[in-house]
């Protein structure tokens, strides 16, 4: 019999709702904290929370087939790389198709998770002054929302607009302006690209390193249509064919006058856009060193060149913020918060994490099998494995990531989509197993009345 169980899931983008539908599914009783006013997290443009990036020419840059839910297929007619608006209407549409909004609050900004006194269940409170208490938390909150800023300031004043990528929505900001991008990202791609149509003279565009960029298609299929078929390979096998298929396909970086890429193509996040290097090849976007000071009205960069800009756009990433946890559960860095299989916390996994981490393609698959895995542990079907095992399995994880990613990559958060994808069903029967035998470690929710929500 599956025991009663009281949840609370905080935030209802994609990650939220599939944990949302995921214990639902599986018997528990689930309250979704939302901060905005709809479904949909980050892809909302315009939601009330006033965290999405979400731009006007934003697409996805995996294709719909590698990154549609398993029990949700988007549309046959959608074109393979759709755009924000499409991805909110897909997530509020996966909302309503398994009546998941009857379970969120919306406009509920969460302000501690705290556990209680006895270290039975979960307070938590919201920005309303409510406490509720709950047998489990499901944190899926994402961290593509706090802007992250050069740290430290590069040296010298600058008399210009400077603003992040996560304030950039339509290119009329850049209109009749000398705009510089920094950074070598998705979001820099695109935002270089919008602003070409619209600034005055070329758009500059700096980086220290270079990445790879993959452009969505391939050999007239989308670039990462093969990924599922060579996930078997190791991945430094799959490294040299990946990289000589773009080669002989688009060239190396450095034809385009970029600078060579810091790692190889699944060491380092590559750029998916077919659009950049038709800019820089028509001179509308130029590629500039890394910056070495700012001068009033000018950016000086390390090999000495500078030029006059207006405004300063940083692409420079997101850190990752849980407001509402202490250090006690979220570390003093939540980018080294250590998890087993990025779901669990392993001091108390009835505090899970359902899209904390960093996937190597689409995030829909992975958090969908997280919530999964989420769902089977606190509805009492799945045990995890003891403590020691646990700590073990996320210390050999971290090893790989790092020797593959570097220190410097949140080795700790960094996952193989097509690998992790894999691993988890299995996680989820060897933990199946564990339950039936009495190894391991089941979920025991503390025995309270059903309240009313």
């Amino acid at each position: 019999m599956t025991p009663y169980c009281r949840v609370a899931v905080i935030g209802a983008g994609a990650a939220g709702l599939t944990a949302t539908k995921a214990l639902l599914e599986s018997g528990c009783d689930v309250v979704t904290l939302e901060q905005g006013d709809r479904p949909g997290g980050l892809w909302a443009r315009g939601n009330a929370s006033g965290l999405s990036p979400a731009y006007g020419s934003l697409h996805l840059n995996t294709s719909k087939g590698r990154t549609q839910f398993a029990d949700f297929p988007m549309p046959a007619h959608w074109t393979d790389y759709p755009s924000a608006d499409r991805m909110a209407e897909y997530l509020a549409d996966y909302a309503r198709t398994f009546h998941l909004t009857d379970h969120i609050r919306f406009r509920t900004t969460v302000t501690a998770v705290e556990r209680d006194e006895a270290g039975r269940t979960w307070n938590v409170t919201t920005e309303d002054g409510r406490s509720e208490r709950y047998d489990a938390v499901v944190v899926a909150s994402g961290h593509n929302w706090d802007p992250r800023w050069p740290s430290p300031a590069y040296p010298g004043t600058f008399d210009g607009v400077q603003m992040h990528a996560h304030d950039y929505r339509t290119a009329e900001v850049f209109r009749d302006k000398r705009v510089l991008v920094v950074g070598m990202g998705n979001s820099a791609m695109d935002i270089a690209v919008d602003a070409s149509y619209a600034a005055r003279g070329p758009v500059l565009l700096s980086a220290r390193h270079g990445v790879h960029i993959v452009p969505k298609y391939l050999f007239g299929r989308p670039s990462d249509a093969t990924g599922g078929a060579l996930a078997v390979l190791p991945w430094r096998i799959r490294q040299r064919l990946a990289e000589t298929l773009l080669r002989l396909a688009v060239g190396t970086p450095q034809r385009y006058g970029l600078p060579a890429p810091k790692g190889g193509l699944l060491q380092n996040h590559p750029t998916i856009s077919d659009t950049i290097l038709h800019r820089l090849t028509h001179g509308e976007v130029v590629a500039r060193t890394g910056i070495d000071r700012l001068d009033r009205d000018r950016v000086v960069f390390t090999d000495g060149t500078s030029d006059p800009v207006d405004l300063i756009v940083w692409a420079t990433g997101y850190r990752v913020t849980l407001p509402f946890l202490s250090p006690r559960w979220a570390g003093e860095d939540p980018e080294q918060l250590p998890l087993y299989k990025r779901v669990f916390h392993l001091d108390e996994p009835s505090l899970a994490f359902v899209g904390l981490m960093q996937s190597t393609g689409a995030a829909l698959p992975v958090v969908e099998a997280q919530a999964k895995l989420a769902a089977a542990y606190l509805s009492g079907g799945y045990a995890l494995p003891p403590a020691h095992d646990q700590r073990r399995a996320v210390a050999r994880a971290l090893r790989a990531a790092t020797a593959r990613w570097g220190q410097d990559r949140r080795p700790m958060m960094r996952i193989d989509f097509d690998q992790y994808v894999a691993d988890l069903p299995r996680e989820a029967t060897a933990g199946r197993a564990r339950r039936a035998r009495g190894t391991g470690r089941a979920f025991a929710p503390a025995q309270h009345e059903r309240t009313a929500r």
